[in-house]
């Protein structure tokens, strides 16, 4: 499906063109270093609600611009792990490999496990949106699961065992596992990991703005089912895990320079297929607050 429509700015022709996967559009003829008229922001909004995720190709924005843009659909949410924040844009987490006189430059295993970004704070993400600074000439892919076709082709038992159920997340939750494997963690100050307590939350949330439902458990910070002995809860999960990332569901984005790519962390879950540690690779994230999950 292809839309056209000609924003208030004549010299800007946006199309909207979905993408041929279970999620996804590509948003064409659009430059976010110029003025966003109304209609074209709601066209927007409209769009990233349908699809889930948004494509925008060649965006050549400074920081300041894309939290600028950020910033129309929310407040902004801070990484708990500051040290790798941008300077002087401490809303824009550095997501890299690079190592520069032997220091990380960013967050290089972002995204390592599947999960929904920030679904460990009492108000979890809207969104996040990803502009590629430097990519690699091989890998850096990233993968998307729409978990509201997980929750629509969910088995009818195991719909039966998760209705109004809520589940533990929390950031800590494979932090050491993660630390243990690469140089991108750092220790966290009691600080750091006061921001990070453990929260519960519906396994299956129904979206505040199109009412659909989804699951929402991952593999990288939901540690338990509240109220299900443990073994239990860990067999649940795990069915849930594997269901949720079946091919069917999944989209792979292949970046390209100046992609900057915005997605739903309600309605979906999203996976870093890796980089080759040889190669170079960074990206600006900015994520944007959404409400409790109900």
């Amino acid at each position: 499906m292809t839309t056209t429509a000609t924003s208030s700015d004549p010299q800007q022709q946006i199309e909207i063109r979905a993408l041929d996967a279970p999620l996804g559009a590509e948003v064409i003829g659009l430059d976010l270093s110029q003025p966003l008229s109304t209609q074209d922001f709601a066209r927007l909004h409209r769009a990233h609600l349908d699809h889930h995720v948004l494509v925008f190709r060649d965006q050549r924005i400074t920081p300041e611009q894309q939290i600028a843009f950020s910033r129309r659909f929310g407040p902004l949410q801070i990484h708990v792990l500051h040290q790798f924040a941008l300077p002087d844009h401490p809303e824009v987490l550095i997501v890299s490999n690079i190592v520069e006189n032997g220091k990380p430059v960013g967050l290089g295993d972002a995204g390592h496990f599947w999960h929904s970004d920030l679904s460990y704070k009492e108000k979890p993400s809207l969104g996040s949106m990803l502009h590629a600074q430097e990519l690699p000439a091989e890998g850096g892919d990233t993968l998307f699961a729409n978990m509201h076709l997980a929750w629509d082709t969910l088995p009818e038992h195991l719909r039966r065992a998760v209705q109004g159920r809520s589940a533990e997340h929390t950031y800590l939750a494979r932090y050491a596992e993660l630390q243990s494997r690469s140089p991108w963690r750092p220790n966290l100050s009691a600080e750091q990991i006061a921001q990070v307590k453990p929260v519960v939350h519906p396994i299956v949330r129904t979206h505040p703005e199109t009412g659909r439902k989804a699951l929402f458990v991952s593999e990288h910070f939901t540690t338990r089912i509240v109220d299900l002995p443990e073994d239990e809860s860990r067999a649940l999960l795990a069915e849930l895990f594997v269901h949720s990332v079946r091919d069917a569901f999944l989209y792979r984005h292949v970046w390209r320079e100046h992609d900057m790519v915005f997605w739903d962390n309600r309605s979906l879950m999203h996976l870093a297929a890796g980089t080759p540690d040889h190669l170079r690779r960074r990206l600006y994230r900015t994520t944007i607050e959404g409400d409790a999950p109900f």
